[in-house]
């Protein structure tokens, strides 16, 4: 069995600015599993995240060497998927139902101590099954950790509908786990 000699990041990011192939081939193997895993937050199916995470590379590619080697490059990788599938879902999706922050507050509350069970993969599946707008800004703001205000100018959307949008994510995904775990809570209003 042939095996590939090992080469460290630096090494690899120094070869795919020199232009080889076969560099860029060991990166994208060496990263493709974690960032497809980011992509398949922001998809509707794994062929969506598939192509969010070619058009991510082609950017990583284009765009290595300006890498200052400030940070991790795998952090570096990420914020580069993140923004391709945010650029994906706009070319390819109607984008966000705005939701006016006054009737987010209106949503019944159910108890967050549903979820004492939950399995990653479930969760992941409940998530991809919000509407594009809501799943958009719940991943970037709970998962990615981007400020209402980032993620405003990001997807070109108000603080307060970024805000409005997060609260409603909370609840769809809230309810949605205490039907699954078949528990009813009432509202204590």
């Amino acid at each position: 069995m042939f095996l590939e000699p090992k080469f460290t990041t630096s090494q690899l990011i120094d070869s795919c600015i020199a232009g080889e192939r076969k560099a860029q081939e060991l990166l994208y193997k060496q990263f493709a599993a974690k960032m497809l895993a980011v992509c398949m937050r922001y998809a509707t199916d794994k062929m969506e995240a598939e192509d969010m995470l070619q058009n991510g590379f082609i950017k990583v590619f284009q765009k290595i060497s300006d890498y200052r080697g400030e940070g991790s490059f795998e952090g570096w990788v990420r914020r580069i998927m993140v923004h391709s599938s945010i650029e994906y879902y706009r070319k390819h999706h109607k984008m966000l139902q705005v939701v006016d922050i006054d009737e987010a507050g209106q949503e019944p509350t159910v108890n967050p101590l549903a979820s004492s069970d939950l399995d990653a993969g479930v969760l992941i599946k409940l998530i991809q099954q919000l509407a594009p707008g809501y799943r958009m800004v719940f991943n970037l703001y709970a998962l990615e950790g981007y400020s209402h205000r980032e993620i405003a100018g990001m997807v070109g959307i108000s603080e307060g509908a970024s805000k409005s949008q997060l609260s409603r994510a909370r609840n769809i995904l809230k309810e949605q786990i205490a039907k699954m775990e078949g528990k009813s809570y009432g509202y204590a209003g």
